[in-house]
């Protein structure tokens, strides 16, 4: 059985005002080449349809229509369900009509595991399915205290009560997944989620995530990872786009899990090339460094930030200027040179003590290298005058 395995796609997301909508059309048809393209049998969405629990129109139309086209008339079944974004009401109203071209809408968290009758293999997947679980769509308090880490002890025991009850339902016979939208503790997080976590009281061990499942799909984080530390294969899809300029860099994929009962899965990344890129331009040589870019139409179908380095202010004649050169260009950030030595200051200030040591001693005497033994005596010295600020 070939699964493929995505999430977050924030249909109906803007950035700085500029809708996504095309971009996110695009990836949508991009999936559906690929789902055609790789013989897929089973679609799996591990939450964040929309970016609001009020999308826009637009945005839900994209939504079906693509459900239908990827499910192709009932033929592969397609599994959704809700991230922390989405409204789970509204995200499952549509079921009775969904359920009868194989599409699975799930809203709120839930112990029945889900059963599906794969055609194309013939196969049955039971699928441990657990949408967003916080407080309120679980319907109950986990911890009368608010100190952190019994609030996070309390809901990490939660969320594995929920799997290893879903997990009872696994049999021997079928491909047995689970599928959920968390912050699993030590995955490496980005500025465009949402946080669902409150100082980290709302997240689950990796050790937590189901070790009974072959294979566990997660959504929230945006960018591709694998858990290393859980006791069976799991992994973030990551978002199809890049929603925030600390995604500039990332490459965007899906998942590919090739799975039999009772086998270990195997896994591949099919990555996508939809979307406009986002990137940060630093004209550290001043504006005409700009106007260069901008005749090599460096980056010509991406979203810009830019930071240009400036002695004096930017009128708003010369910021139109370099806008109708480039439409992408959202955020332009002129850098004065006493803001320049702020920022080495804040990056001397993370250099460690005997690492300036050294590079003052470098100064001083044209180059020469301290030896070991005078680094020493120079921390050890540091310490006592510390001590004795200390004591008095």
């Amino acid at each position: 059985m070939r699964i493929l395995h995505t999430a977050d796609w924030h249909l109906g997301k803007t950035l700085e005002g500029r809708s996504r909508l095309p971009e996110q059309a695009q990836f949508l048809e991009e999936l559906l080449h690929i789902v055609e393209e790789e013989k897929v049998d089973v679609v799996l969405m591990a939450g964040d349809v929309y970016d609001t629990v009020n999308p826009p129109a637009q945005a839900e139309v994209l939504f079906y229509e693509s459900l239908q086209q990827l499910s192709n008339n009932g033929k592969r079944p397609v599994a959704v369900i809700a991230g922390n974004h989405d409204n789970p009401d509204r995200l499952s109203a549509s079921r009775p009509l969904a359920s009868s071209q194989n599409i699975s809408l799930l809203g709120y968290p839930t112990m029945d595991v889900q059963s599906i009758y794969v055609p194309t293999t013939e196969e049955t997947l039971k699928l441990a399915s657990l949408p967003y679980p916080s407080e309120s769509r679980l319907n109950e308090v986990l911890s009368e205290e608010f100190e952190e880490k019994v609030i996070r002890d309390h809901y990490d025991a939660r969320i594995r009560q929920f799997f290893d009850k879903m997990c009872e339902q696994f049999t021997e016979a079928s491909v047995n997944i689970a599928m959920s939208h968390l912050f699993v503790a030590g995955g490496n997080s980005t500025d465009s989620e949402r946080p669902i976590e409150v100082g980290g009281a709302f997240t689950v061990a990796a050790e937590s995530l189901p070790h009974q499942a072959q294979y566990v799909a997660l959504g929230h984080l945006h960018r591709p990872q694998t858990i290393k530390r859980a006791k069976t294969a799991a992994r973030y899809s990551g978002s199809p786009l890049a929603y925030s300029f600390s995604e500039a860099g990332y490459t965007k994929s899906v998942t590919i899990i090739d799975a039999k009962p009772g086998k270990e899965v195997e896994t591949k990344e099919i990555f996508l090339s939809s979307g406009k890129p986002l990137v940060r331009w630093k004209a550290t040589e001043g504006v005409q460094q700009v106007y260069g870019w901008l005749e090599e139409k460096k980056d010509n179908n991406a979203w810009v930030d830019l930071e240009i380095h400036v002695t004096n202010a930017l009128s708003m004649e010369e910021i139109h200027r370099i806008r109708k050169h480039h439409d992408g260009i959202l955020h332009i950030r002129p850098i004065f040179p006493e803001m320049v030595e702020e920022r080495k200051a804040v990056k001397m200030d993370s250099v460690p003590i005997e690492e300036l040591f050294v590079r003052f001693y470098e100064k001083q005497s044209g180059g020469a290298k301290p030896e070991d033994e005078l680094v020493r005596l120079f921390l050890s010295l540091l310490q006592d005058e510390t001590v004795k600020e200390e004591q008095v």
